[in-house]
């Protein structure tokens, strides 16, 4: 607990400082540095402390391209006990805390569910005391600020930094140089706080910033060529400037890649000579105290990097250092879709680092020698080849070199075991696993629905749910208890009031919280169907244009979702959407019944009101598809039934909450591996009018795209390019199961149960049990605490 006397005088020592304004006179940005910088003064000791326990033993790092952390303040607050305390010392001095928490920019680390997942972890890990390191980069800038014009998505840079970051310390002794072939840049590390639940105990997050080895060429800007002087220092500033730079043309493979090896180069050096600095030169111990995982094959080149570094700097034979490697790196593969086992072309990696292909290239040999010698041919070598049709298969790396590869959810593993990976899982069988990932619900429930959370106090008698998220299958003994599940329908209410008032302050648009929030919330992806739930609604539209009576309940369909900026048929959806929502509101019939929302700029803060704030989780991914997802369990988490296909972890959810309590529907992977050969949208088409029309609405003038061609690009989509996603073969059986979730809705008893079974078993669904199955299978690491570290 820290002194309220201690933290008024904090702020006030910080706004000074800092800032150099009184209190009475401070923006609510100031404030808020000033307080993070209280609260980080205070907890420096205990970070020292568990880092240097940590540096005696055996350590997990954690190697992410993204960790999408949403805001600190509230959370971090929350964690060490004393968010109260500092609610009531604001409260004295006139200050609001959920506007100084509202004023913390999302930093600009992630975009989808792989950077999510990996924050969740982090946490997961400080809160069980567990020696795990993450390892990123330091974007400058985050993937994009989304805004909607005119129903268009548009991207302007997202500059999570102009208020400066106060929950992170810039380690200028621990800089590592990352060289290139045609230049040289410093690493400049960046640790951030990861504060656990109730422990004393604080992880890192090592965050790397590409910076110049020279601030400016002064004899270029001497002579006057301004421009040109400055030209290096920008060069290096792009590597960590963006997530994800665009791709589609090769100097935006070249930034992506350098990007790549930057961080997986600094991560590796960092690891080495901390290891050197703890254990002396010999590598024949390296394994033993360190261990690695690569979360997807983002990372992946730190493999060649480490060996690299081992052979050419530590004189360590390329045998042994390839042994060391073996034992040191995991892999966690995050999905199925060739686009994102990345394969990079060797020209690129020859021109950028060519001694990383030499090594890449004496790897493969011994790949290849490993599989003659189990008698393999050479035909079925070539699919095992990790340089092959000149291009490096960094999933094949990855497995090859792994002590351990890992699926994200049962059905997901599977699909590797059988199809995806079949060939390496007979070679391997052994170093597969599967890891369900996991979500914390210190942010997911416990800080982002306070009410939700009292209310499960109160039944349980106490707050241990929170680090042992299993206790809530305790609340199962009032499923039938009317006062209970009363209660619980008043604080989902309570939550869809509070998320019509943010959208109405953030998107300008009035939702009717009585009315059913129907939300998919997700990146934008075509396998992830967005457009399969707008034909939907499209559909939906033009029933009640024929029937005003139309027996439904209110509906409000709320989407969020970024599409890259690159990627065309995406931002198509998007529009699509949109012209949708224009259709409904200028009907004075339909809107009476239905509203559709894009909100804009879909990130963790918005989604922390979205989640606790829904009626109906939509997971409707093509089966298959989606390795895991992890929006699915944070619905579950705020007492939310699943609408969904069968598919990723939607199948465990069902498993755990009753398939009563939940609405599958669709081909599941059976029946599309069945019907993928003969399969025909335009049967569909022909024979369902209801499909005719909502689909001929892209191309017949009812919805307007601008003239941009986004809307033929669909149509031909779904009819020419033979529907790969199967929207149309799961249409009608999404409307028939929709049609069973409004029928169901009417009896607010039976609702409310199936709310009451998801929030009842969503215990399994925690990342402290990820971490946990991480830690004991893979990582083979204890938790640890400094000398009374426990609270």
């Amino acid at each position: 607990m820290m002194e309220k006397q201690k933290i008024k005088e904090g702020i006030e020592r910080y706004l000074k400082v800092k800032h150099g304004v009184k209190l009475k006179d401070a923006h609510d940005y100031q404030i808020f540095n000033a307080l993070s910088l209280t609260v980080l003064e205070d907890i420096i000791d205990n970070w020292n402390n568990t880092t240097e326990t940590y540096n005696k033993g055996r350590r997990a790092y954690y190697l992410s391209a993204e960790f999408l952390m949403g805001r600190a303040l509230g959370n971090n607050l929350m964690n060490l006990g004393i968010y109260d305390e500092v609610k009531e010392v604001l409260q004295e001095l006139n200050i609001d805390l959920n506007k100084i928490e509202e004023i913390e920019e999302d930093a600009g680390l992630g975009n989808g569910g792989l950077g999510r997942l990996a924050a969740c972890f982090v946490e997961s890990a400080a809160t069980l005391n567990m020696p795990l390191v993450g390892y990123g980069i330091r974007y400058s800038n985050g993937l994009f600020k989304q805004n909607i014009e005119n129903g268009f998505q548009t991207e302007c840079e997202d500059t999570w930094l102009k208020y400066g970051e106060a929950w992170s310390i810039r380690k200028e002794d621990e800089i590592q140089i990352i060289e290139y072939s045609d230049m040289t840049v410093k690493a400049v590390p960046y640790d951030v706080p990861i504060i656990g639940y109730k422990t004393k105990n604080i992880n890192t997050l090592r965050l790397w910033q590409c910076e110049a080895l020279r601030e400016f060429d002064f004899n270029l800007f001497n002579n006057q060529q301004y421009i040109e002087a400055v030209s290096a220092r920008n060069k290096a500033e792009d590597i960590s400037r963006v997530l994800y730079p665009n791709d589609t043309a090769e100097a935006g493979k070249i930034l992506r890649l350098r990007q790549q090896y930057f961080f997986s180069s600094a991560s590796m050096k960092d690891i080495i000579s901390k290891y050197k600095a703890n254990f002396g030169n010999d590598f024949s111990q390296f394994a033993k105290y360190n261990v690695a995982q690569l979360n997807d094959t983002h990372p992946t080149i730190s493999i060649l990097e480490f060996i690299r570094i081992l052979v050419d700097e530590e004189k360590v034979s390329f045998d042994n250092a390839l042994s060391i490697a073996k034992e040191f790196f995991g892999y966690t593969n995050h999905t199925i879709l060739a686009e994102a086992l990345e394969k990079w072309d060797i020209r690129l990696i020859e021109r950028l680092f060519p001694r990383i292909l030499q090594i890449a290239y004496q790897v493969d040999y011994e790949l290849m020698k490993e599989l003659r010698q189990k008698g393999y041919d050479e035909g079925a070598i070539w699919n095992f080849k990790i340089i092959a049709n000149n291009v490096m298969r960094m999933a094949n790396l990855a497995i090859f070199v792994g002590r351990a590869v890992n699926g994200v959810a049962e059905l997901h593993t599977e699909i590797l075991k059988k199809i995806e990976l079949n060939n390496w899982y007979k070679l391997y069988p052994n170093k597969f696993q599967n890891k369900t990932n996991g979500i914390t619900p210190r942010r997911w429930l416990r800080l982002c629905n306070s009410e939700l959370s009292k209310f499960i106090t109160d039944l349980l008698g106490n707050e241990d749910w929170v680090k042992n998220l299993e206790l809530l299958k305790g609340l199962k003994k009032y499923k039938d208890d009317d006062e209970v599940l009363k209660n619980l329908m008043k604080i989902k209410h309570e939550k869809k009031v509070q998320l019509a008032s943010y959208i109405k302050q953030e998107e300008g648009i009035e939702i009717d919280p009585d009315s059913f929030f129907d939300i998919q919330i997700k990146r934008l992806h075509e396998y992830k169907r967005q457009l399969l739930n707008a034909l939907y609604i499209l559909d939906l539209y033009y029933r009640i244009k024929e029937n005003p009576n139309l027996d439904i309940p209110k509906t409000t369909f709320i989407f969020g979702a970024k599409a890259f900026p690159g990627y065309k048929r995406a931002k198509g959806i998007v529009k699509f959407i949109n012209e949708i929502a224009r259709l409904v509101d200028s009907d004075e019939v339909v809107s009476k019944k239905i509203k559709v929302v894009f909100v804009h700029n879909y990130r963790v803060s918005y989604a922390q009101k979205l989640f606790p704030g829904s009626d109906l989780s939509k997971q409707i991914s093509t089966a298959g598809k989606e390795a895991s997802g992890t929006g699915n369990m944070k619905f579950m988490l705020n007492a939310t039934p699943t609408f969904g296909t069968y598919d990723g972890a939607n199948i465990e959810i069902v498993k755990a909450s009753g398939e009563e309590n939940n609405y599958i529907f669709g081909l599941r992977v059976e029946d599309i591996e069945k019907i993928k050969h003969s399969y025909n949208p335009k049967w569909y088409y022909r024979e369902n009018p209801s499909i005719k029309r909502v689909v001929d609405a892209l191309i017949n003038g009812t919805l307007n795209d601008g003239g941009c061609g986004y809307f033929e690009d669909l149509y031909n989509a779904l009819l020419e390019e033979r529907d790969q996603y199967y929207v149309l073969a799961d249409f009608e059986l999404f409307k028939k199961e929709e049609e069973k979730v409004f029928k169901d809705y009417k009896d607010k008893k039976k609702w409310a149960q199936k709310c009451f079974a998801n929030l009842c078993n969503a215990g399994i669904f925690s990342s402290d049990r990820t971490i946990k199955q991480y830690a004991d299978e893979i990582w083979d690491i204890k938790p640890i605490t400094f000398k009374d570290a426990s609270i």
